[in-house]
């Protein structure tokens, strides 16, 4: 009896052990659709957005093997966000267009366009919602809310600047900057 009660915990200790395997690796692996827009890509880096101690989303950047950090508008590349927050996507379109701002000069009225695309396609999110995007040099940008496809918008510099809130020299979460780009050299400014 003892001895198939210690055969019962050692492969009961296998099994968990073998579960915590796929965890990890599917944790380090690009969803589907990422992998399929971007084949080769694998895991950045990633870190924490926190906002007066308060988690606001967890962020993991996917790039190619060729990527590099100093030239990230030249590469295309999946941003996936977390969120451990509520959020209308009015409220994420706004703020994204206060940080796109902190990269340089935008036209008010070009504000307002970018502000009403981005709008558009960004949903209201909850807690444990993950949003991703897949930005396309020079042609644009698609989003997703978990594996259903939200749209896109097809606006180079829009989505160049979109993807600068997080990987811009001039982004206003410096820490998060080099946490996300903590794979490839060439972050500084």
């Amino acid at each position: 009896m003892a001895r198939s009660g210690v055969l019962v915990v050692a492969v009961a200790v296998a099994c968990a052990g073998a579960a915590l395997a796929a965890a990890a690796e599917n944790a380090s692996a690009p969803p589907a659709f990422i992998r399929q827009a971007l084949p080769g890509a694998s895991l950045s880096g990633q870190g924490q957005m926190r906002f007066l101690g308060l988690r606001i989303y967890g962020a993991r950047l996917w790039a190619g093997p060729r990527f590099k950090a100093a030239d990230f508008g030249a590469y295309p590349l999946a941003l996936e966000l977390t969120y451990h927050r509520a959020f209308t996507g009015t409220a994420i379109a706004q703020r994204s267009i206060e940080e796109i701002e902190r990269q340089g000069e935008l036209a008010p009225a070009q504000a307002d366009r970018w502000r009403v695309a981005l709008a558009a396609v960004l949903p209201d999110v909850q807690p444990g919602d993950r949003l991703t995007g897949l930005y396309q040099p020079g042609r644009g940008m698609r989003l997703w809310r978990g594996e259903q496809a939200l749209g896109g918008i097809d606006d180079a510099e829009l989505a160049s600047r979109f993807f600068g809130i997080w990987l811009s020299p001039r982004t206003s979460e410096p820490g998060l900057r080099s946490a996300l780009l903590a794979r490839h050299p060439g972050t500084g400014p």
